[in-house]
Order: structure tokens, then sequence, then C-alpha cells
């Protein structure tokens, strides 16, 4: 679960993790943890020769708010350490729904786009 603070030591929301057995699945919730929209991801997000778009929907799941896209960036990609995300939401949308949303795309980027960092051998 990510915490979204807005100014720091405040929070506004949070960010779900739903068990899902093939694709990406969260809720975004307000400060008292009540579920406000849906985040589904691909069912592979590794996205090879194509981009990784995550729908946000309402609860009910019949109303398309937005995406996060995680643009393909070709094959140098592979040699450079950048990933490119689109954004789309409303311009109406209350603006801690917007950051909640950009707390998920930190997530969505954290859990299926980032490389550990390299294990160090202690002697």
């Amino acid at each position: 679960m990510l915490e979204v603070q807005c100014p720091p030591g405040v929070t506004i929301g949070f960010v779900a993790e739903h068990w899902n057995l093939c694709r990406a699945s969260y809720s975004i919730q307000n400060e008292k943890k009540e579920s406000m929209m849906r985040v589904r991801g691909p069912c592979a997000t590794y996205g090879c020769g194509s981009d990784s778009v995550f729908e946000i929907n309402s609860l009910d799941g019949v109303s398309n708010i937005g995406s996060i896209i995680r643009k393909w960036n070709g094959f140098l990609s592979t040699m450079v350490n950048a990933d490119h995300f689109e954004i789309r939401f409303p311009l109406a949308l209350d603006v801690k729904m917007k950051a909640m949303i950009f707390g998920s795309c930190f997530l969505i980027d954290f859990m299926y786009f980032e490389q550990p960092p390299p294990r160090r051998m202690s002697r």
C-alpha cells in the first residue's frame, strides 16, 4: 500500500494493490481508505514492442476516467535507464484525485519497471 501525502505529513489518500492472477489491479482510496477509483493494468507489463496501458476506471468499472501509459521507447530503452509515462485524466477532476493518480504512476513504475539494485558481495 502506498500512502500519498501533500504537504508532507498530511495524508490525502492511499493506493492499494489487489491480488490478481494475470494483471495489475489497484484501488485509489481517499484519506479514510474508501475506494474512489480502480486502476487495471495489462496482462503483460513488460510491453516489448508496445505501450503498457493502465486504465483508470470508476468503481463500477463502467466509466473510464483516464489512464497511465508507460511509453515504449523502442530498442533504445534497453540502453538507457529512463522511462516515459503519459498520464491522462479529466481537467475538472479533484486536485487530490489528480495527485493520487500521480502516486499510482510512481507505484506502478516501482512495481513493474524498475530493476532492483545490484547486490554487493560481502567479504
